[in-house]
């Protein structure tokens, strides 16, 4: 079982033909992702050779979906363009956009998420990794090798580089899905979305959440946790050293005063009954032990650097 994503999607990639595009398209065909087209309408009609595999290039999303019964895209469209390419997908009626594209402005991302909302498009981003199901698909940046195979553990996370640090840390356990939800101050799917999801996947047995500073989020997840969720969480918050009033890397990771902190949002979690980390090598370990006691963790002088 995965979560959102599965062997069975079909994916578009919006933008496949341009240089990001068609790295990462490589890379996701390489993981076992169905690629079934690419849309970019100054280049309808081509087939694109993609290290062996034809990939045909459709003007629009709905031509691509009526030819191929696609019902997910992966957007690497430029900023400038990435809201009418959302909103071009959610109107052709696609199940999943994940968007991967950073720095669109926010109020173009307020407006193709309503967009998305009112039709029924489930959302993921934007300036997100994506999400990946190991064995069955990945559609986004998220390298495939750092956790090749199935496993129990799903995690839901704001940033990319710790998503691929857990998934490292834990690859000797596995993932159901993981998914990287960005951490602009407007994004789609949410904590709450994703532990929803994990809650009710049978093949998912803990959960790992990782967020950072800024907004509520996490403290809304930590009261959702409490309510709704009976599948152990293991928690991880980035941002404890980060200085007041300063933007730290997500454009939503900035603290106001007492707004947004990582100890509100670590103290919000551990009410809850969720065990956080503090460091993110420390979370893998709480996983770990929850999972399988006694075990020791995979060598720690192997290195993620390579596959990201």
């Amino acid at each position: 079982m995965a979560i959102f994503l599965t062997k069975e999607s079909k994916v578009l990639v919006q933008g496949m033909t341009g240089a990001e595009g068609m790295k990462h398209t490589r890379r996701m065909l390489a993981a076992g992702t169905r690629i079934v087209g690419g849309v970019n309408p100054r280049k309808a009609g081509r087939t694109v050779d993609v290290d062996g595999t034809p990939v045909p290039v459709f003007g629009t999303v709905e031509e691509g979906m009526t030819a191929t019964g696609a019902d997910v895209t992966v957007v690497f469209v430029p900023p400038p363009f990435a809201k009418a390419a959302v909103i071009e997908a959610v109107d052709a009626g696609i199940a999943l956009a994940v968007v991967i594209t950073e720095g669109i402005p926010v109020h173009d991302a307020v407006a193709f998420h309503a967009h998305a909302r009112a039709r029924s498009t489930r959302v993921i981003g934007p300036n997100c990794p994506g999400l990946i199901s190991p064995g069955q698909s990945n559609a986004g940046i998220i390298p495939p090798d750092i956790a090749p195979v199935p496993g129990r553990i799903g995690l839901v996370s704001k940033s990319g580089t710790l998503t691929y640090q857990l998934m490292h840390e834990l690859r000797d356990i596995g993932f159901s899905s993981a998914v990287g939800i960005g951490g602009d101050p407007v994004i789609g799917t949410t904590h709450i979305d994703c532990l929803t999801a994990f809650e009710e996947d049978p093949d998912t047995e803990l959960i790992v959440l990782i967020g950072e500073i800024g907004g509520d989020a996490e403290e809304r997840a930590a009261a959702h946790i409490a309510q709704h969720i009976t599948k152990p969480v293991i928690g991880y918050i980035a941002g404890f050293t980060a200085p007041e009033g300063r933007t730290m890397g997500h454009a939503g990771a900035i603290v106001s005063g007492s707004s947004g902190t990582a100890e509100a949002k670590q103290r919000a979690l551990e009410a809850a009954g969720v065990q956080v980390g503090s460091t993110p090598t420390e979370a893998a370990g709480l996983a770990r032990a929850r999972l399988l006691p006694g075990a020791l963790p995979p060598d720690p002088r192997s290195s993620i650097a390579g596959a990201a």
